[in-house]
C-alpha cells in the first residue's frame, strides 16, 4: 500500500525524502503542495518530472482521492465523491454562496443512526473518519476553488478570494458519535486555514454526551439540531435515536450550548409527506398542528428553524410535499414569533443530499 504523505509528520516526511536520497528541501516543497491540497503529484511543478514520477510510483498525496465530480447547473454546487485509502468511499459538497464558499464535510464512511429519510444510513456505518481525512476534504474543495491558480509553477501566491469560508459537519456520518476526531478537525481548520469559530457549524441528530462535549470544548461555533419532528412519538417513527434521547432532553443540551456561546441554534427540519392507498400525498411531519407544536418548544429561544424541502431518496418511503404547504409551515412559525427560513435547494440536479451519490455508486 502506498504511503500517504499528509499523513506524515515534518520529521517523518523528511525522514521519507531523505531515505529516497534526495535532499531535505525537497520534503518542504512537498509539504507546501500537500498543505495546498494538490491532488497528485503531477501537480508539482517546480519539481523534476523524473521524481514526480518516482514519488507517484511509491506515494500519494492525500489520505482522499476524488472518484467522481458532479457540477450543478448553476455552476454553484460541486459534489465530490471521495475515496479513502481503505477504498471506502465518501462525499464532501463545496457550495458557492453570496456570503462566501462552504464546504459540507462528512465525519463518518456510512452512518449508523437509522434515519427513515436518509440515504446516508442505507449502507451502515462502517468507520470513524480522521482528522485529516476531514481536513483533506476541505483541501479538495480549496484546491478546486483556486484552479489554475494552483497549477503554476509555485505553489505560494494569492489565491485572492477563492478559499474555503465557512464548514459545515452536515455529510455523512453523525459527528458527535466521532467527537474527539470532529473538534480535533475543528481546531486545525481553524488554526491552519483561519477559519472563524462562527463560520463553523456542527450538525448532530441529538447526541446528547456529544453535545455536552462541544459545550466543554468552549469553541463558539454554530450547533445545529437535526429535530424533524415536534413531539416524541413521531420522532421515533423516522428517528431510532429517539428512543434514547428524547426531544426535550436533545434540546435542553442544545439550549444550554447556545446560551453559553452566545450562538443561535439552528433546528433542522425536513418536510415529509406520505403516499397513501390512492396514491395522494398525505403531510406526515408537515401539518399546521405540527407547526404550532414545533413553536411551543422553541417559544423563548434563541433559534432559527431551517425548513427543508425533502431531497427525494428512491429506497425511502416518503414523498416531497407542495410549495404551499412548505409555505404554509412556514407561515405559522413566523405567526408565533419563530424565526425561520426555507433552505434554498443546492445541486438537486446532481443528488447533493447526503449518501446519494455514495449509495448510487456502490449499487453500480
Amino acid at each position: 500500500m502506498k504511503k500517504i504523505l499528509f499523513d506524515l509528520t515534518d520529521s517523518e516526511l523528511e525522514q521519507f525524502v531523505t531515505d529516497m536520497g534526495l535532499p531535505r528541501f525537497r520534503a518542504k516543497q512537498i509539504r507546501e503542495w500537500l498543505n495546498r491540497g494538490a491532488p497528485n503529484f503531477s501537480v508539482m511543478k517546480n519539481l523534476p518530472t523524473e521524481l514526480r514520477e518516482k514519488l507517484d510510483s511509491v506515494a500519494k498525496t492525500l489520505p482522499v482521492k476524488i472518484v467522481q465530480k458532479l457540477e450543478s447547473n448553476d455552476n454553484q454546487t460541486t459534489k465530490f465523491l471521495l475515496e479513502l485509502n481503505d477504498c471506502e468511499q465518501i462525499e464532501c459538497v463545496l457550495m458557492r454562496t453570496t456570503y462566501g464558499n462552504s464546504v459540507c464535510v462528512s465525519s463518518q464512511a456510512g452512518c449508523a443512526m437509522g434515519c427513515k429519510f436518509c440515504a446516508s444510513t442505507l449502507l451502515g456505518l462502517k468507520r470513524n473518519l480522521t482528522v485529516n481525512e476531514m481536513f483533506a476534504q476541505v483541501l479538495i474543495a480549496q484546491w478546486e476553488l483556486r484552479g489554475d491558480k494552483l497549477k503554476d509553477t509555485h505553489p505560494n501566491g494569492d489565491a485572492n478570494n477563492n478559499d474555503v469560508s465557512h464548514i459545515v459537519v452536515m455529510g455523512t456520518g453523525e459527528p458527535l458519535q466521532n467527537t474527539e476526531n470532529v473538534i480535533g478537525f475543528l481546531e486545525r481548520a481553524n488554526k491552519d486555514l483561519n477559519i472563524s469559530w462562527r463560520r463553523i457549524t456542527v450538525s448532530t441528530c441529538g447526541i446528547v454526551p456529544g453535545i455536552d462535549a462541544l459545550n466543554t470544548c468552549g469553541r463558539p461555533i454554530n450547533l445545529a439540531i437535526s429535530l424533524h419532528a415536534p413531539d416524541d412519538d413521531l420522532r421515533a417513527q423516522i428517528m431510532p435515536i429517539n428512543n434514547r434521547y428524547k426531544i426535550q432532553e436533545v434540546l435542553d443540551a442544545a439550549f444550554k450550548f447556545s446560551e453559553t456561546h452566545n450562538r443561535q441554534l439552528m433546528i433542522e427540519y425536513i418536510l415529509l409527506g406520505k403516499k397513501n392507498e390512492h396514491g395522494e400525498i398525505e403531510l406526515f411531519n408537515s401539518t399546521p398542528e405540527h407547526a404550532e407544536k414545533l413553536s411551543d418548544l422553541m417559544h423563548g429561544h434563541n433559534v432559527m428553524v431551517n425548513l427543508i424541502p425533502w431531497n427525494a431518496v428512491d429506497e425511502r418511503d416518503f414523498a416531497s410535499i407542495s410549495g404551499n404547504a412548505v409555505h404554509r409551515f412556514q407561515d405559522i412559525l413566523i405567526k408565533n414569533g419563530i424565526h425561520t427560513r426555507i433552505r434554498r435547494e443546492r445541486g438537486a440536479d446532481i443528488g447533493s443530499a447526503c449518501g446519494q451519490l455514495r449509495l448510487k455508486s456502490a449499487r453500480k
